[in-house]
């Protein structure tokens, strides 16, 4: 009996072990993955040369999807974490005639070289905002989804005009710690875009703009945000009928935006 008890606590032991280090190589593995399951880089449409610059940054050359304009206002997009940039062009051309458009592409994406990280993407938005800023003074910045969070960090270091957040969150970490309940995520995540960090120091008028239908970013995320602003700040609402994907389909969604930038 006891030779039968001490090998079944030697099983366990045993069994204990390994599934320690099947989770320690999921950790692994889930740490080493994280960025190709962030971002998702798209190869982006042709353009000819009048609609596109290449913009040089440290360690990349940055393609951004342009229609000039001799205005003082601008509109710089960010956006979501599989976008081609380039296609909202014509769309927001015919939206924002007194407006010239600037669509960055990140790092890994339509054309542009490098990889993509938060910290390099904040870096080139900082790069592009200066370089824009030196002959449109009143820039309007617009975010959609990951792009949300560039805007919101950029926001609150430079003096936009008007800021607009599509389907944003308060931040990565926390959809990604609801994705993987049983892993870390906290001090395995590397690029954890906390939008909510940001919102307090965001004076610019500000439009968080929801899709009723999103299962992508759940609306108490976009709440947990919208309630991290200064009070009479931001604006918060709600597209119906569309979900994270379709939001742009919608008549409203470009009323919104062009709302918000007036």
């Amino acid at each position: 009996m006891t030779i039968a008890v001490g090998q079944i606590a030697r099983n366990a032991g045993l069994l204990l072990a390994i599934i320690a280090f099947m989770y320690a190589v999921a950790c692994v593995l889930l740490f080493a993955m994280q960025r190709s399951m962030l971002y998702y880089p798209q190869p982006g449409a042709a353009e000819n040369a009048d609609s596109a610059l290449t913009m040089p940054v440290h360690g990349a050359a940055l393609r951004v999807s342009v229609r000039e304009q001799a205005s003082p206002k601008a509109l710089i997009y960010f956006g979501g974490n599989a976008e081609d940039v380039s296609l909202n062009l014509p769309a927001f051309s015919s939206a924002f005639p007194d407006r010239a458009l600037f669509l960055l592409h990140y790092r890994g994406y339509g054309g542009s070289s490098g990889r993509p990280s938060e910290e390099a993407i904040q870096s080139d938005a900082l790069a592009l905002f200066d370089r824009v800023h030196l002959e449109h003074p009143a820039i309007a910045l617009v975010g959609r989804s990951l792009g949300s969070g560039v805007a919101i960090r950029l926001a609150s270091r430079r003096p936009v005009s008007s800021l607009v957040l599509v389907t944003p969150y308060d931040s990565i970490e926390e959809l990604a710690a609801r994705q993987f309940p049983y892993f870390p995520i906290r001090w395995l995540l590397t690029d954890k875009f906390e939008s909510w960090r940001y919102a307090p120091a965001i004076h610019a008028p500000t439009l968080l703009l929801a899709a009723a239908n999103d299962a992508v970013i759940p609306r108490a995320n976009t709440e947990k945000l919208y309630g991290a602003f200064s009070q009479g700040v931001a604006s918060l609402k709600i597209i119906p009928g569309v979900d994270h994907n379709t939001i742009s389909n919608s008549p409203q969604y470009l009323q919104e935006i062009r709302s918000a930038l007036d």
